[in-house]
């Protein structure tokens, strides 16, 4: 009997050794190397490959026949199947696409199966559908959608482990779109190891993801994440797939926000948000009203910016609090900001702005829980901190944006136009902006004030 071989994956990366070390020498990270059993070349040749003999053609026809020219593919627009929430077509690029593989992630009682359902039971009045339920019941399923008053009529549901079972039946079934849940609980049989483990999990997604592409179906994959966010698995879970979705939100709160991280089909770092309601999740058309709810008194340290996600600009408020500091080295915490480019911008403001906080404690955060990945928050960030730091309140109809450099100059920022439309559509009346963002064209209801350096835009406030 041959020997069954193994290899090491890192978990971050996925780059794979012959024998285990300490240090992926790929990515630098400790001790994330998984053992995987490889599969002989007699399993591999076996009942799985002749049923899948290609990845993403048709497996009857044979290779040589599937290639074809550039010139001779079919330009038409991918057909796109509704899913009945704008939000998730949103995050999607515009809806399912036959035959594509998407990962939702997010941590225990985000609302994964709860979106998942809601949106099943809407396509299974229109297409044939089937929820694969691998953690929970079905008796526990059918109380949740009685729970949420969903029309569960025409939803085929199976509780299944069995990856082979699991493709069997839909082989039969034909459905349009599948929902494993999860991913985790899968196995299949060639693989001799946990369900769960990096390899499992790895086999699993790929046979899963192989089916979709041979049989045009789409395929919906639930993930659980680890401690610090990340998704559990190997790192190459996300390169098989063609989607890969993130539901967000905290305990604390009934708002959730739905964030694409890859996207072969649309754009990336788009965002949806809904609110986790008693009867599920409903979407947030205007989620940038969330995001405003300011006091009817002005204060200090408070100011709005214009933050673009996906494909649609979103207002959100920015605070910022300066206080003296009694410690030896002062405190600069950014909550929903990066935290070096919080001390880099507090240096150009030192040096530029004329305004020092080295014996000053620094805390700035985002309000509602958004994070903020782009440089276009930089001016708002400063103008806020000298509002605290001054105790002088900005004006409620202020809007800012623009990115600082390091010499104090203000440079432009992607889709100002439509950031500054955004605003004006919400009731402001100013905005400070860079001069290569101001409008060549006046826009009715706000005053446009264009800065090039940072010692400008302090004397607009």
């Amino acid at each position: 009997m041959a020997k069954a071989k193994s290899a090491y994956v890192c978990n971050d990366c996925g780059a794979d050794y012959t024998k285990w070390q300490g240090q992926c020498s790929a990515c630098g990270a400790w001790n994330t190397l998984t053992e995987v059993r490889l599969s002989t070349a007699a399993s591999s040749s076996g009942s799985r490959g002749a049923r899948f003999e290609g990845y993403a053609g048709e497996a009857a026809v044979s290779a040589h026949q599937r290639v074809v020219s550039l010139s001779e593919v079919d330009l038409q627009a991918m057909p796109r199947i509704a899913t009945g929430t704008g939000e998730l077509d949103r995050v999607l690029g515009g809806g399912l696409v036959p035959g594509s593989a998407v990962l939702i992630g997010g941590h225990p009682g985000a609302g994964k199966s709860t979106l998942l359902l809601q949106t099943l039971c809407h396509l299974a009045g229109q297409y044939p559908a089937l929820y694969v339920t691998g953690e929970e019941s079905l008796q526990q399923v059918a109380m949740r959608a009685a729970r949420l008053g969903l029309k569960a009529d025409h939803l085929k549901m199976l509780s299944e482990t069995s990856v082979e079972t699991i493709c069997d039946v839909a082989q039969q079934l034909q459905p349009k779109v599948v929902v494993i849940d999860s991913i985790q609980v899968m196995h299949v049989a060639d693989v001799q190891s946990a369900p769960g483990s990096v390899s499992q999990v790895r086999e699993s997604a790929a046979y899963l993801t192989r089916f979709a592409k041979q049989t045009g179906t789409v395929l919906f994959l639930v993930g659980h994440v680890t401690k610090d966010g990340t998704l559990a698995g190997p790192k190459v879970l996300e390169h098989m797939i063609d989607c890969s979705l993130q539901l967000e939100g905290s305990s604390d709160s009934r708002f959730r926000t739905l964030r694409s991280h890859k996207n072969r089909f649309g754009a990336v770092n788009e965002l949806g948000v809904f609110a986790m309601l008693e009867s599920g999740l409903k979407e947030l058309r205007n989620p940038s009203s969330i995001f405003l709810t300011r006091g009817e008194e002005p204060s200090s340290g408070s100011v709005v910016m214009v933050v673009w996600e996906g494909t649609r600009p979103l207002l959100v408020e920015l605070q910022a609090l300066v206080d003296e500091s009694h410690l030896s080295n002062p405190r600069r915490v950014a909550v929903g900001l990066e935290q070096n480019r919080l001390a880099m911008l507090l240096a150009v403001l030192n040096r530029h702005g004329g305004l020092m906080t080295g014996d000053q404690d620094v805390f700035v955060n985002v309000v509602g829980g958004v994070r903020v990945l782009e440089t276009s928050a930089d001016l708002a960030l400063l103008l806020a901190i000298v509002s605290s730091f001054r105790d002088q309140p900005l004006s409620q109809e202020l809007i800012v944006f623009g990115e600082v450099g390091l010499s104090g100059e203000i440079r432009p920022v992607p889709n100002g136009q439509e950031r500054i439309r955004e605003a004006a559509k919400h009731g402001f009346r100013r905005a400070i902006v860079p001069k290569a963002n101001v409008p060549k064209e006046k826009l009715a209801g706000i005053e446009v004030l264009g800065v090039g350096t940072l010692s400008e835009a302090l004397d607009q406030i």
